[in-house]
């Protein structure tokens, strides 16, 4: 009796989980993001960086994590970026992400996973990401980036 019940708890418990997923307001923020992600594709491939860059906050709080590197701040992240990807001999690549997981935790918060790919003259550079949005008056934009390297 007790191992029906646990089941029971267990798969109310999911229900709810699936439930909120469904909610308008959930399909709606996991739409919004991911026009925000598909802006940045469309910015990145065009060779805008500041226009890749404004999905993400302009602010001193930004948290940028790649390999062993931690960078905080807006700026410093665009700068890495030119860095890496727009300083003399680089090139930006065409970018896309695939297996994009959206998984809102609130009105206000959501999880994304997914994978990046870049296309270059000579190479094909591409890992995984986690990002962490918020949502602000001005729309959803990424607080924090952890982004990997195959």
């Amino acid at each position: 009796m007790k191992a029906s019940a646990l089941v029971v708890v267990i798969l109310l418990v999911l229900g709810c989980g699936s439930a909120y997923a469904r909610r308008p307001q959930a399909t709606k923020a996991v739409q919004e993001i991911r026009a925000v992600l598909d802006k940045q594709v469309t910015e990145w491939n065009k060779g805008n960086l500041e226009g890749f860059m404004a999905g993400y906050w302009n602010s001193q709080s930004l948290s940028f994590y790649s390999g062993s590197i931690k960078t905080a701040g807006w700026q410093p992240t665009i700068d890495r970026y030119r860095q890496r990807y727009q300083s003399e001999g680089r090139e930006m690549g065409k970018l896309d992400f695939t297996e994009l997981e959206i998984e809102t935790l609130g009105a206000n918060s959501a999880f994304v996973r997914g994978k990046w790919h870049l296309k270059m003259k000579d190479s094909e550079p591409g890992g995984l990401f986690t990002l962490i949005f918020r949502k602000f008056p001005t729309g959803w934009k990424i607080i924090h980036d952890h982004t990997s390297s195959q």
